[in-house]
């Protein structure tokens, strides 16, 4: 659990570095994310590691919040709102200060939890070490719009493994989470990790497969980049189809930005 906790802590700091880069004009510009700033992404994540520092310590608070939370958006308003209401009177520098020292808090007590141990969530509960990973996955996902609009590269780590396995994992979710059938076949796949690994999940028996490199897997299982703004190889049966509405996170569902939208993002050399 400690090192799962580990590259959270890592990824938490990678955005953190980049945010301080910003000048006051950077935090306000917006990103092909539905328009969002790097301050709304901060935002986020902050809102929801607070939530998440909440269920760690207190699983009945937890309940209280979220009932709370889901009365306020079934009036329509959207979390980007909420949040702007909760940090608004933050600037971005501000703001920064404030989510790092919970970050650094919601790792410190995920890092001593038995990797079993079950936490509530927006849905089911999970283990501890999902738990983990799924805030890793949201923070390099919304990291990766930072990113993006201030037009810099980022290198690819190994940490990217645990945001490949929740994508080859939600294989079945994509589909049903768009209450479509779910075939039957499970594609194999096999990607090319940062430095010269490669990461594997299925039979390589299986007709279906995707193949190519473990960054373009996970931008575009996060929905950061278009199927056809990717160097991926893939059959043309359910792996296909799979690949067009992948989607690793909860929520109704959501589609990728339009081809050409978003360019792919390399391994900074």
């Amino acid at each position: 659990m400690k090192d799962t906790a580990d590259d959270l802590r890592a990824e938490y700091r990678e955005l953190a570095d980049l945010c301080r880069s910003l000048t006051p004009a950077q935090w306000r510009l917006k990103s092909d994310f539905y328009g969002w700033t790097p301050w709304d992404e901060v935002a986020h994540l902050c809102y929801f590691d607070q939530t998440a520092t909440l269920s760690a310590t207190d699983a009945e608070a937890f309940a209280r919040d979220t009932a709370a939370l889901t009365e306020v958006l079934a009036t329509g308003k959207e979390i980007s709102a909420i949040a702007r209401e909760k940090y608004g009177h933050l600037d971005g520098a501000a703001l920064l200060a404030h989510w790092e020292p919970i970050a650094m808090r919601l790792t410190d007590l995920l890092a001593v939890l038995d990797p079993k141990a079950r936490l509530p969530w927006y849905g089911p509960s999970m283990s501890a070490r999902s738990f983990a990973s799924a805030r890793l996955m949201e923070t390099w996902a919304h990291g990766q719009d930072v990113w993006d609009v201030v037009g810099r590269e980022r290198a690819a780590t190994l940490r990217l493994k645990h945001i490949a396995h929740i994508g080859v994992t939600t294989f079945g979710w994509s589909f049903v989470n768009r209450k479509l059938p779910v075939p039957p076949v499970v594609p194999f796949i096999s990607l090319d990790a940062p430095g010269n690994d490669s990461w594997h999940w299925g039979d390589p028996a299986s007709p279906e497969f995707v193949r190519g490199s473990a960054l373009d897997f996970c931008l575009l299982v996060t929905q950061r980049r278009n199927l056809a703004d990717t160097g991926l190889r893939y059959s043309q049966g359910s792996a296909r189809e799979w690949l067009s509405i992948a989607q690793c996170f909860a929520g109704p569902p959501a589609d990728a930005p339009a081809p050409g939208v978003r360019k792919v993002a390399r391994p900074a050399a």
